[in-house]
């Protein structure tokens, strides 16, 4: 195995790039460290480089230091932050590694890490044939066994505080410093637990309005929401934020679909509760005449409502997948890597109310496969028990030559895949394995 030198830039707020550091260093490669705020400095706690000047600077300051130490790989946390753009760009035109983590696609007990980009930056093919040849097979070799754990929400949530807390030292120490949060962190603190002292305040409301829907022989479509500081709304989709969202579905619900289904918008687990989507959806649900045909969620459990709904409308959520895993009609507004032919409704969102149908089972049991294969790393960022089998199971593969995805792209070749698909569709014709 090559050496490498690994420059690892702005991680998540936990000790994982740290203990990540060590491992790297205890397999025989070079690591460095660039902090960009005083929330890197707390949690990396070993000798770095500053960097305190503004993003415009930025690819400037990496040209010297990709070049000076001989750079051959970067590691970030979310491949969108305003500091690891730049520094993206600038590696991939080097020819330098990009490895991207990023939370799990299939969550809780797994993580993200592919290299060149993640979500809608992923190199995962959009290709229903290639998933379902390679799927075959891997779930023909493996058994994707993997260890359980479980972070308390109030490890996460102190890990987080720590961070923005030595924040308040980045004016002095990172004058430049941009985050790429679009609230500042108290703000978000406090929203968040406004909105939890009401959740409990209303518990009993929503609770009543849950069970009807869940009992109720009325047809729904469930809308979840995401967050309007998430990089896939931000950089990945159409919308600016979720009220552009919320208004395009909400007039196509109104003129297509079934005159006797429902909306379910739900929000967002953690939402900040700065912005008042009950009051925003009522007075667009009187504009476009379908007030008794609303319903909006602050809470509840989302598997149960999926389970029930008609069909599900979302931008590139991670419920998405959940959805098409739990067998409910998915149509998605933007590209996501589950946006898969077989999979994901492919037409129109006016058509999608009385047309769309329900995801093949095999065909996503073998792309989970393929994906779990390709870019998932059983742990996770906060509690120690997830960060110690992270760490030991992604290190393995950025010390690798070549990713898991390109090793499956080499062993099948989309071309040959297709033309193997094609000769056994002729022999089985009119059988279609998206019918199977």
């Amino acid at each position: 195995m090559n050496k490498k030198v690994f420059l690892l830039l702005q991680g998540i707020c936990s000790p994982f790039f740290r203990e990540l550091a060590q491992q790297l260093r205890a397999a025989g490669h070079k690591v460095y460290k660039l902090n960009f705020n005083a929330g890197d400095d707390l949690y990396w706690r070993m000798p770095a480089w500053h960097y305190r000047g503004d993003v415009n600077g930025l690819s400037d300051y990496l040209a010297q230091k990709y070049q000076q130490f001989s750079i051959s790989d970067i590691v970030v946390f979310g491949d969108c932050r305003p500091v690891h753009i730049p520094a993206i760009a600038l590696a991939k035109q080097l020819g330098i590694e990009v490895h991207a983590f990023e939370e799990g696609y299939f969550r809780p007990h797994w993580i993200t890490l592919e290299r060149g980009g993640v979500n809608a930056n992923s190199m995962l093919p959009r290709d229903a044939d290639w998933y379902w040849q390679v799927g075959q097979d891997l779930l023909a070799q493996h058994s994707f066994e993997y260890q359980m754990f479980k972070t308390k929400f109030k490890v996460r949530s102190a890990h987080d505080v720590a961070y923005h807390l030595a924040g308040c030292w980045n004016p002095i120490l990172y004058p430049g410093y941009q985050t790429h949060a679009p609230v500042i962190a108290p703000i978000e603190y406090a929203g968040f637990l406004r909105r939890n002292v009401l959740a409990k305040i209303n518990k009993k409301t929503e609770s009543a309005k849950i069970a009807q829907l869940l009992h109720s022989t009325t047809p729904f479509y469930l809308m979840p929401l995401q967050l309007n500081s998430d990089a896939q709304i931000r950089q990945h989709s159409q919308f600016e934020h979720m009220q552009q969202f919320i208004l395009h579905v909400m007039q196509s619900f109104a003129r297509h679909a079934p005159s006797d289904s429902l909306l379910v918008i739900k929000n967002h687990p953690l939402d900040y509760g700065l912005e008042n989507y009950a009051e925003f959806i009522a007075q667009a649900a009187a504009q476009f005449d379908i007030a008794q045909r609303m319903v909006y969620l602050e809470g509840g459990v989302i598997n149960y409502l999926i389970e029930r709904a008609s069909g599900m409308v979302t931008v590139n959520s991670t419920a998405g997948s959940l959805a098409i895993e739990l067998g409910c009609p998915t149509i998605t507004l933007s590209n996501p890597i589950y946006n898969v032919a077989g999979l994901t409704f492919q037409g129109a969102l006016d058509d999608f109310w009385c047309n769309g149908i329900a995801p093949s089972a095999e065909l996503f049991a073998r792309f989970r496969a393929t994906v779990m294969q390709a870019s998932q790393v059983n742990g996770g960022f906060y509690c120690n028990e997830s960060i110690q089998l992270a760490m030991a199971n992604s290190s393995a593969q950025l010390s690798a030559e070549r990713s898991a995805l390109a090793q499956l792209i080499e062993k099948y070749p989309l071309h040959t895949v297709k033309e193997n698909l094609l000769t056994q569709r002729r022999r089985e014709r009119p059988n279609s394995y998206l019918n199977r």
